[in-house]
């Protein structure tokens, strides 16, 4: 049966955290859906400027975690502070860790999962700037290029892609985790 992957962004998500998991869940077969907030073409933030733009698949009214095995939410400044603050990206998010799918977010991507009352308790990285309103949001924060925790895959920057998409792989393949919880 064909997986089927959610990536959740807007505007400013940050280009590599979101073209190369795209790409790694593509070469293994995985349907990949672009979730936004709004319609049309989102625009990435490529490093230290806009860049180019994606078209989106689905807005985030269409779509229910039911309907996907896996959520990734690439970080960028501008993006994850859009969803979190979006209370329907925010049930979409909880609604993974509710059923037990695997979730990974890199870099800022952990800022929606702070408002969707998901850490609390996790292990987790992310871009070190964010650690203290990790740890404030109940979260163990580690500095390692991955922390996978039940289903749970968190990485720091864009150096870090290769392990993310590894460990994220990896999980998507495992399936629902029992342990995986909100």
């Amino acid at each position: 049966m064909e997986k089927r992957i959610a990536i959740l962004a807007t505007d400013g998500f940050e280009e590599s955290e979101f073209t190369s998991p795209k790409e790694a869940m593509e070469k293994e077969g995985f349907k990949v859906d672009v979730i936004s907030i709004k319609p049309g073409k989102i625009k990435s933030w490529d490093v230290d400027n806009w860049g180019k733009e994606f078209e989106v698949d689905k807005t985030i009214d269409q779509v229910s975690a039911k309907q996907y095995n896996a959520l990734v939410l690439p970080g960028g400044v501008l993006n994850p502070d859009q969803l979190r603050t979006n209370e329907d990206a925010l049930v979409f998010v909880r609604d993974f860790f509710k059923q037990s799918k695997p979730v990974a977010a890199i870099c800022h991507g952990p800022q929606t999962l702070i408002n969707a009352e998901v850490v609390e308790g996790r292990t987790m990285t992310s871009y070190p700037s964010i650690k203290k309103d990790l740890e404030n949001a109940g979260a163990l924060w580690v500095d390692k290029e991955v922390v996978v925790d039940e289903a749970f895959v968190t990485s720091r920057t864009p150096d870090d892609l290769p392990a993310f998409n590894d460990k994220l792989i990896e999980e998507i393949k495992e399936g629902k985790h029992e342990l995986q919880h909100a």
